[in-house]
């Protein structure tokens, strides 16, 4: 599965997230059989080309999210301490973030 992160710079899994305003780039994380298979960069959020992501991970609940859950992506939040693409990872595979709802 895809998962869409806005990031304040390209740094790998160390790059950590930000608000989707200030956020210089994107990652996208290919996470597949509970792990993270690889991270690409973008400089925004239309560069992927249409192709299908199934979850959005952002920063705080009050981002505007009803774009992303009008395209069919499940929008999360991060909690307090998951920074880094890494600690975000780790969070999804035990389900600790939270799920935005309408």
């Amino acid at each position: 599965m895809l998962i869409w992160i806005p990031v304040s710079e390209e740094n790998g899994a160390g790059s950590k997230i930000v608000p989707q305003l200030e956020a210089k780039k994107w990652a996208l994380v290919d996470f597949d059989a509970g792990e993270m298979k690889s991270v690409k960069f973008y400089d925004s959020i239309d560069d992927l080309g249409g192709e299908w992501v199934d979850f959005v991970i952002l920063s705080n609940k009050f981002e505007n999210y009803l774009d992303y859950m009008n395209e069919g992506m499940m929008v999360l939040v991060v909690r307090e301490g998951q920074e880094t693409i890494e600690d975000i990872i780790e969070a999804f595979k035990f389900k600790e973030l939270d799920e935005i709802g309408l």
